[in-house]
């Protein structure tokens, strides 16, 4: 088990690295899928699991670049992100 660290919504040194399944909605809106095994932390204080926004990023990327209509309702986060890119990046992403 990790050593705990400082929680990103209470501030508490509670948060634990994990794995968490997600529910996203896809990019055009068309429906949403279930992400399994998804990095995250868990905080012991305030019970809440999240992602980091580096990793909602991430996953929010490639879900942008990647043909959305061949993904199951439920895929693995390892998965998701062997699935081939239609793009080389996100051309559309101007926050960099």
């Amino acid at each position: 088990m990790s050593n705990p660290l400082k929680c990103d919504w209470c501030g508490e040194e509670n948060a634990i690295e994990t794995k968490a399944v997600v529910h996203w909605e896809l990019p055009d809106g068309s429906r949403a899928i279930t992400i399994t095994n998804v990095p995250s932390f868990h905080c012991n204080q305030c019970n809440f699991t999240y992602q980091k926004e580096e990793m909602v990023k991430e996953i929010e990327d490639q879900l942008f670049l990647i043909s959305t209509k061949l993904l199951p309702v439920s895929v693995s986060f390892d998965e998701l992100m062997k699935q081939p890119r239609l793009l080389k990046r996100n051309y559309f992403d101007f926050s960099s």
